[in-house]
C-alpha cells in the first residue's frame, strides 16, 4: 500500500491507497511544525488500526510539502514507523511529466504541480485549478499539460480572520453562504461580503485568465479543489468540476509514474 502525505499551511492530509488504487483511509492534522515524527506515528497508527492497516502494509510513501520545517518529522515518519524512504515532490529525480513554464519553476509550490498532474490526467487541458486553501489559488494549465502560471489571493478564511483582528467591532464569523447580497446584521454582512465577494473574486479572475488563454475553439475547463471548494462550486456556472481529491490522486499518479 502506498502512504500520500499533503503537507499544507493549514492542515497535513494523510491517505492510503491499496494497490488496486483504492482509497483505503484518509485523516487530517492541523499543521504544527514542531511537531516530532513519534508523535504523527502514534497518532497515524492508531488510526489506520481503526482502518484494519498495519505499518507493515505500507510499502512506498510519497509526500508533497508546501511547509518545510514539517519535512524532517514526515521524512523520520516514513522511515521510522514504515521503513519507506520517500519520494518528495520537488527533489531531484522525482519525475512530474510536465514543464513549469514560469519565471522560477522551483518557486512554485509542490501541491500546485501535484493538483497539475491530477487535473490534465483526468480532464485534459487546458484548464484552470481553483484551490481554496490557506491561500486561494489560480493555476493554468496548457493542453499539453504544462505549468503556465497562474494567480495567488488571501484564502476565504484567512480574509475572514484579518477582518476580525482588524476591525474592533467586527465579530468572527464562519464562511457560509447567504440567501441575499445585502446582510441585515453585522454577521450576515460579514458573511456576504467574504462569500459573495469571492465568488466575484473567482469569476472575475477565471474569465481573466481565460481572456489571455483560451484559444478561439477550446476554453479553459475550471477545476475547484479544497476543503471549501463544494460550497462555491455550487454558486457559480464558471466552475465545471469539484474535486475535493485532487492533491491525493495526483501523488498516486506520480508515484505510479516513478515507480
Amino acid at each position: 500500500m502506498l502512504l500520500c502525505i499533503d503537507s499544507g499551511n493549514t492542515n497535513i492530509v494523510f491517505a492510503v491507497y491499496d494497490d488496486q488504487d483504492s482509497i483505503r483511509g484518509q485523516w487530517r492534522s492541523s499543521t504544527h511544525s514542531e511537531r516530532t515524527a513519534d508523535e504523527f506515528g502514534v497518532w497515524l497508527s492508531q488510526l489506520m488500526s481503526a482502518a484494519n492497516i498495519t505499518a507493515a502494509d505500507i510499502t512506498a510513501c510519497i509526500i508533497a510539502s508546501v511547509v518545510p520545517a514539517t519535512m524532517f518529522s514526515l521524512k523520520s515518519l516514513c522511515r521510522d514507523y514504515f521503513g519507506c524512504d520517500p519520494l518528495v515532490i520537488g527533489e531531484d529525480g522525482v519525475e512530474l511529466g510536465l514543464d513549469v513554464l514560469v519565471d522560477r519553476p522551483n518557486d512554485v509550490g509542490a501541491d500546485r504541480l501535484v493538483n497539475a498532474v491530477s487535473a490534465h490526467q483526468l480532464y485534459g487541458g487546458p484548464l484552470v485549478i481553483v484551490d481554496f486553501g490557506t491561500a486561494t489559488t489560480f493555476d493554468v494549465i496548457d493542453g499539453d499539460g504544462n505549468y503556465v502560471g497562474g494567480v495567488i489571493a488571501p484564502g476565504v478564511n484567512l480574509s475572514l480572520e484579518a477582518l476580525h483582528m482588524a476591525a474592533a467591532q467586527l465579530p468572527r464569523v464562519g464562511i457560509q453562504r447567504t440567501d441575499r447580497v445585502t446582510g441585515k446584521s453585522t454577521v450576515e454582512a460579514m458573511q456576504s461580503g467574504i462569500y459573495w465577494g469571492y465568488v466575484g473574486l473567482i469569476e472575475g479572475l477565471v474569465k481573466r485568465l481565460s481572456d489571455e488563454h483560451s484559444s478561439k475553439d477550446n476554453g479553459l475547463t475550471v477545476i475547484a479543489t479544497g476543503g471549501l471548494a463544494r460550497l462555491f462550486s455550487e454558486a457559480t456556472d464558471c466552475i465545471g468540476y469539484s474535486d475535493p481529491d485532487l492533491t491525493l490522486r495526483g501523488l498516486l499518479a506520480i508515484y505510479r509514474k516513478n515507480s
